[in-house]
């Protein structure tokens, strides 16, 4: 009985939690209404809502896939090589480093993009998708030089040694044989920093003036409010916004569950 009182709370803890998904697909696949007005289960169903939505958000939707693919290439490009200096190489002031890096953390968002707007109105990046890789590349290096540093500083000490013997270089070393054995570390850095640029709203709505780069998040924001009577349109670019990050969490998934683990025992 005792097994069984846990099994009913975990699946009730679970279909409230999965309500709101299957509300929002529930909406997306009915005829042009209110969501309150939605029958609970989808009867009579009715796709115009994504043809609208892909119509009308396509070019948002490949507007973020564009940021985020080149805030996760420049991120990794980024916090890669700077998490192999801080785990094997001799670096004074290391712990000061890392210090920093976490401290960046803690520095609320509004304050980054407020700073950013500033300095991009200058330089003229604003309403760029170079701007936009740049600005959520500042999430997401601090945080992909955290997991891979504590990935990379629990690889054996010796395999790293044992290459330099051999006559690699710190470059050749971290090339040949850090990377490889860094992959699940990689993939989660990669996936973490690709989520959170694809969620990303507050440096969308700072940094774009117009409609030229528009990332879905700000498209959808925008979309609420044309179309506040036909939700199923706005569900159904929800359902397609969220596509991405649930795809790449089901392939992702074995690598991220060994990467998020693996720095944290040597």
């Amino acid at each position: 009985m005792k097994s069984w009182g846990w099994t009913a709370g975990g699946i009730l803890i679970l279909a409230v939690v999965l309500f709101p998904i299957y509300w929002m697909v529930n909406v997306s696949l009915q005829p042009s209404s209110g969501a309150v007005e939605t029958p609970w289960v989808p009867v009579d169903l009715d796709f115009s809502g994504y043809a609208k939505a892909i119509r009308d958000q396509g070019g948002h939707l490949m507007t973020s896939l564009i940021i985020s693919l080149g805030s996760v290439v420049f991120s990794l490009l980024i916090a890669a090589p700077a998490a192999y200096a801080l785990a094997h190489l001799r670096i004074r002031w290391a712990g000061a480093v890392l210090l920093g890096v976490l401290l960046s953390q803690m520095v609320p968002g509004i304050v980054v993009a407020n700073a950013l707007y500033s300095a991009y109105n200058d330089l003229g990046l604003l309403n760029s998708i170079g701007g936009l890789i740049l600005a959520d590349s500042s999430t997401g290096i601090p945080f992909a030089m955290l997991i891979l540093r504590a990935f990379m500083g629990a690889l054996p000490r010796e395999v790293i040694e044992a290459a330099w013997v051999d006559g690699a270089g710190p470059l050749r070393t971290f090339r040949s044989i850090v990377l490889p054995m860094s992959r699940n570390a990689l993939v989660t850095a990669a996936l973490f920093t690709f989520l959170f640029t694809w969620g990303d709203f507050l440096f969308a709505l700072t940094l774009t003036t117009t409609e030229d780069v528009r990332p879905v998040t700000l498209g959808l924001y925008t979309y609420i409010g044309t179309f506040v009577e036909d939700w199923s349109s706005v569900m159904a670019t929800a359902v397609l916004a969220s596509i991405p990050a649930v795809v790449l969490l089901a392939v992702a998934q074995r690598y991220v569950a060994a990467g998020t683990t693996a720095g944290s025992l040597k």
